[in-house]
């Protein structure tokens, strides 16, 4: 059993009360005034000390070759630690010396005993790296630290009181759901929880596990994989969560409440929610809006040992009630911004086909959903064989602006079929009509007429109100703004002249049309941006059209743009049509 002594005349422990072998003085390992335990690097017992049975009120060999979380560790309420917040473990993974005041284990008998311990690691005398876990008596009664703990946590009526002002105060300023929600999460862990989970009711009334939230090492971590699709509410469930979700009043849940045979798919996935979190405890409550339920809030406890009572309840409700208001508003403007969005696409035109032209267009909504603009294009023919070509910007960001797009756009081409020969001139005569007519006066915009010569020679006339010009890149990479023509925006009620200005487009060049949402930056002058445009077309100038047209949004538009974008491109070809 015991092996030569060690060259200090030391008695190595072969055997520690169930015969595994640490390397440590037998006589020093029994007088340890602490339970102790020497675990493997794999957190298996192998040696206990006389303190440690009496303290976890179990044999040796009850203990030795057991995994000492799964048989040991556990929350205040005696069920099982998840590992991920075994700090035992962790100290053994990162082989470091950890201490805790108190944290919660089992005995044989089932009762939950509330430990400080300490753990440092040690080489077994097999070579094997491991640790060495000393338990003791909390210095203060467990009773005092718990009510410690729940002191520090219980909010005074006045932070309550600031608590809701500031939930107001943020979850209003958004208009975006995924953003309110991360605020409301923010708000309450670690305040009032450990967890925030919030499960959302859609448009078409299934059920989404929007966010579930975590404060872990200082830092929200938000858990993607628990994240995702639920099963469909069921109407008539008991369980907490189901009832939020119907909108009835807020309740408490533990592990327990879902310890039976689940009735429904959302029960199931509650049972997997209590495992994974190692919540304790939960406090759930249903997220209202005007007219409808939106969805449930469920704060938990894993970390704190106290658990949620009915008093934390209409706080709860509280939270969720202003949650509900900024997650409707949100929602409806989204509801907004969506239709407005679908109404511009639905009024943009297909482009006409021109015999030898190739011509494409694009529509690019603000890249953070924040706005709906008044950015437009359109393409016709007309009755002389011309092609009309126009590009615009009214004023504004919301349904008003793509209303007044609309209108113009739609009188544009009135006055474009009565006076086809010169866009300065029906340009004129919109400029005239949007000062009585229209609901956005404010715009600019590009009206060109573009026309084959009988060599199969491309000509272009156009004029200018107020609109970023035109960009012509031509087959070898050469590029000019388009400059001339240039005469005062839209609506702005001031008497000046416009003019035409004429070019012709060389074979196999490519015009491009755009709105100042694809040059525009906080951060850089508009010269700076048509610049960058300018050098990004011209190393594009040998793409497809198609692949021309995509790369440059993506690489010309500047990160920091809120703005949309509409562009219209057009290819000459190589040479005249065969007569």
């Amino acid at each position: 059993m015991a092996t030569a002594a060690p060259d200090d005349g030391g008695v190595p422990l072969r055997e520690c009360r169930a015969g595994a072998a640490v390397g440590l003085p037998s006589a020093i390992f029994e007088d340890i005034t602490a339970a102790a335990l020497a675990v493997d690097d794999k957190g298996i017992i192998v040696a206990v000390n006389g303190r440690a049975e009496k303290l976890f009120q179990r044999p040796a060999d009850e203990l030795v070759g057991q995994d000492a979380h799964d048989l040991l560790h556990r929350d205040s309420h005696g069920h099982l630690l998840p590992r991920t917040r075994c700090g035992l473990r962790m100290a053994l993974l990162t082989h470091s010396t950890k201490h805790c005041d108190l944290d919660w284990f089992i005995g044989g008998d089932g009762t939950v005993l509330g430990l400080s311990w300490l753990i440092t690691p040690y080489d077994l005398d097999s070579g094997t790296p491991g640790a060495l876990a000393l338990f003791y008596q909390p210095q203060k009664p467990v009773e005092a630290r718990q009510a410690e703990a729940e002191a520090s946590t219980r909010l005074t009526e006045l932070d309550r009181l600031a608590l809701l002002a500031e939930t107001t105060t943020q979850l209003t300023s958004s208009l975006d759901v995924d953003e309110a929600l991360h605020r409301l999460a923010a708000l309450t862990v670690p305040r009032l929880a450990d967890w925030a989970v919030v499960d959302l009711i859609t448009e078409v009334d299934e059920v989404r596990r929007a966010l579930v939230m975590h404060y872990e090492h200082g830092l929200l971590v938000e858990r993607a994989d628990l994240q995702g699709p639920m099963p469909p509410v069921p109407q008539e469930s008991p369980m907490p969560l189901s009832r939020a979700l119907r909108g009835a009043a807020s309740t408490i849940a533990s592990p327990s409440t879902y310890h039976g045979p689940p009735d429904s798919g959302i029960a199931i996935e509650q049972q997997r929610l209590f495992t994974e979190t190692g919540m304790h405890s939960a406090a759930i409550a249903p997220i209202r809006g005007l007219r409808e339920v939106l969805g449930a809030l469920t704060l938990g406890r894993s970390n704190r040992p106290e658990p949620f009572t009915v008093s934390d309840l209409p706080l709860l409700e509280d939270l969720t009630r202003r949650a509900g208001l900024a997650l409707d508003n949100a929602r409806l403007y989204q509801q907004q911004r969506k239709v407005a969005e679908t109404m511009q696409r639905h009024l943009l035109p297909q482009m006409p086909t021109v015999p030898g032209l190739e011509m494409t267009a694009r529509y690019v909504p603000a890249p953070h959903a924040s706005q709906v603009g008044g950015d437009w294009y359109d393409a016709f023919s007309l009755t002389d064989g011309a092609t009309a070509l126009a590009i615009g910007d009214v004023a504004g960001h919301d349904l008003d602006a793509a209303g007044g797009m609309a209108q113009i756009r739609n009188m544009l081409r009135a006055f474009v079929w009565t006076h086809p020969d010169s866009p300065s001139i029906a340009v004129s005569h919109l400029d005239q009509a949007v000062m009585h007519i229209a609901q956005e006066p404010i715009a600019t915009m590009v009206l060109a007429r573009l026309t084959m010569g009988d060599d199969g020679s491309w000509q272009l006339q156009w004029t200018n109100a107020g609109h970023p010009p035109p960009l012509l890149v031509t087959h070898d990479g050469q590029t000019q703004f388009l400059k001339g023509g240039h005469g005062m925006l839209l609506g702005t009620g001031a008497p000046s002249p416009r003019t035409d200005a004429v070019l012709a487009l060389p074979p196999r060049s490519t015009l491009v049309l755009y709105t100042d949402g694809l040059i525009e930056s906080r951060r850089h002058t508009l010269d700076d941006g048509m610049d960058k445009l300018r050098r990004h077309a011209a190393s594009l100038a040998r793409r497809p059209l198609d692949s021309f047209s995509d790369s440059l949004l993506t690489q010309a538009r500047p990160d920091d743009n809120d703005d949309d974008v509409a562009f219209l491109a057009l290819r000459t070809p190589a040479s005249a049509p065969a007569g």
